[in-house]
């Protein structure tokens, strides 16, 4: 039976491959689109992770110059008290008070303007951030606001190219500071910023030493980390009780600090990558349709053009349910075919796209059974219809048909 609907789809090769084309760019434009667009979700999932998981961003206050009202983290109404005050609640597993700003860094005669970041080596905690090389900073470092570094790997690349940092002496804003560590590669933030163009300094040091400030003590943000996605509305609640009350703010006086959950924003974000995966995963599955459409299309043609055939075989002891097969057969091979070689298609054109661009793209064995799986379906459904018509035509009549 699989030799007789082989030998009939070779009989018309052209009109065969036609039947296939549709499925074929179906097929193929299922598994590019699925590529891409999960693709794009693991670039949004590591971005997340690169993140650190279970987080908020305490920003101080806005204040008021000239008339205008700056953003959040203008005005110095955080300390590091209130980030020791809020590692004490329950449901926090690691605080990190930050002050940050921009710096020009040099070593030897090449020079790079960075991120600075003054923080504990709890931020290294909080951001789930580990070191390739070295070591972090001490708390004791913090105490007398020693002069050492940890450097992002853009830092490395365009200060020291392929010198072993650990060790060596860079100066930041003239002061010498000793390169204890390599970060880590964390790649690009949400917002497409380079998060390994930074150099990281305890605390105390960008305070006295760095940025100074007219308030001692002072820090810009205070990063929090809840110990679990359960915890994170209880921290979230406590966090702004706590700081109203060290703030001394009444009923009716609005927050002086502002909390940020990026867990949540993380979220959005990921759900706006699934929804766009979906998508286009449903808007390249229109071609399947219509590639099943064509199969049913050109099966009742064959049928039309077979009819005598039918009635020579019927007439011969062929059974209803023998023609109902044979010709059920030929529309699955077409379909599967088809699927095989839109398979091809649709993989290299993604490992194409991704050499392009540079576009993540991930190629899952999911995307791919899916795609065969409805294919073959499509394939099934189109060309039941017409295998139930030849099945169905009077012996007599078919083999009058002229």
């Amino acid at each position: 039976m699989l030799g007789e609907a082989w030998h009939a789809m070779g009989a018309n090769r052209l009109r065969t491959f036609l039947t296939m084309l549709g499925m074929m760019i179906g097929v193929s434009a299922v598994v590019l689109m699925m590529a891409v667009g999960q693709g794009a979700q693991e670039s949004v999932k590591e971005s997340i992770n690169s993140m650190g998981s279970n987080l908020f961003i305490v920003l101080s206050g806005s204040r008021t110059a000239g008339g205008a009202r700056l953003g959040g983290g203008n005005a110095p109404s955080l300390t590091v008290q209130d980030a020791e005050a809020i590692e004490q609640l329950d449901g926090v597993n690691a605080v990190a008070p930050v002050s940050m700003g921009n710096a020009q860094v040099i070593f030897g005669s090449n020079n790079w303007a960075t991120s600075i970041i003054g923080s504990t080596p709890d931020y290294l905690e909080v951001r789930s951030w580990g070191l390739e090389d070295g070591y972090v900073f001490s708390d004791s470092d913090i105490r007398s606001a020693t002069r050492v570094a940890l450097i992002g790997k853009t830092v490395v690349e365009n200060l020291f190219g392929d010198i072993d940092p650990v060790g060596k002496t860079i100066r930041i804003k003239q002061a010498p500071f000793v390169v204890l560590g390599v970060l880590d590669s964390k790649g690009q933030s949400l917002d497409g910023r380079d998060q390994d163009d930074t150099i990281i300094v305890p605390l105390t040091t960008a305070q006295r030493k760095l940025f100074g400030g007219q308030f001692v003590n002072s820090v810009r943000m205070v990063m929090v980390q809840a110990s679990s996605p359960q915890s994170m509305a209880m921290v979230e609640e406590s966090m702004n009780s706590l700081l109203r009350q060290r703030h001394k703010l009444r009923e009716d006086d609005e927050n002086d600090f502002f909390v940020r959950n990026l867990t949540a924003a993380a979220d959005s974000a990921a759900e706006t990558a699934r929804t766009m995966s979906l998508l286009l995963g449903a808007i390249a599955s229109v071609s399947l349709l219509v590639g099943g459409i064509g199969i049913m299309n050109i099966m009742l043609v064959s049928v039309t053009e077979r009819t005598r055939e039918i009635g020579i075989r019927m007439a011969i002891g062929a059974r209803e349910r023998d023609i109902l097969l044979q010709f059920l057969l030929e529309a699955i091979m077409i379909s599967i075919v088809g699927c095989l070689i839109g398979l091809l298609i649709g993989i290299g054109g993604a490992l194409l796209v991704n050499h392009l661009t540079e576009a993540a793209i991930v190629i899952s064995s999911n995307s791919i059974t899916t795609a065969f799986g409805v294919a073959a379906t499509v394939g099934i459904f189109f060309g039941f219809y017409p295998a139930r018509k030849a099945a169905r035509l009077n012996p007599i009549e078919a083999l009058r048909y002229q």
